[in-house]
């Protein structure tokens, strides 16, 4: 167990942590707290003066530029970014899209402010393979071969616009782990596609 935070300590602890979006759980084990209802309540306090604010149901940020990304893989874990989101930063898609993909366990769309949380539910064994998904910036992001993937996955027919810059090689060694037989023949039309 962590050494219990002393009172003053609290809120310092939360601003000098790398994180920038918080549970009262996180928050419980920063502090050391076991009662989560003690957590809850400073973080409302804190909430009411100003110090912190409110962002989801359950979850904190320090201020208003915490990184949407990593609420929106916080909010139905296990997650990660990936789908257009990914496929449009990586030039795989032109087409910009305002909502934030992300693979979890759930179908489900959110707003959080203005922006726009679309979850797309994947089946659990795909979900917990980290194969090809990156957390190094605290938060998992698919790469684009990863997310190219996602997508033909949950979708029959897709158009991308881009399919020079993919690592094939890496597809084809991610395929297997989907378990499904649509998906290896789509992707090995995408793939003579991408040399016409």
């Amino acid at each position: 167990m962590f050494k219990k935070a002393s009172k003053g300590e609290y809120l310092d602890l939360i601003l000098r942590s790398p994180q920038t979006i918080f549970s009262a759980s996180d928050v419980a084990l920063l502090w050391g707290e076991p009662i989560i209802k003690s957590v809850r309540l400073r973080l409302d306090y804190y909430v009411k003066k100003g110090n912190l604010l409110r962002v989801y149901r359950g979850f904190y940020a320090k201020d208003a530029n915490y990184n949407i990304y990593e609420l929106a893989t916080r909010i139905y874990t296990p997650a990660y970014i990936s789908f257009e989101t990914v496929l449009t930063r990586q030039g795989v898609n032109f087409q910009h899209y305002d909502t934030i993909f992300v693979a979890s366990y759930v179908n489900r769309e959110i707003s959080v402010g203005a922006q726009t949380i679309t979850y797309v539910r994947m089946k659990d064994y795909v979900l917990s393979n980290m194969l090809s998904v990156d957390s190094s910036s605290g938060f998992a992001v698919a790469t684009k071969e990863r997310a190219l993937l996602d997508r033909l996955y949950v979708s029959k027919e897709y158009h991308f616009d881009n399919l020079k810059n993919l690592d094939w090689k890496r597809i084809f060694e991610l395929v297997p782990s989907y378990h499904n037989q649509r998906l290896e023949k789509k992707v090995n039309e995408y793939h003579k596609a991408s040399f016409t």
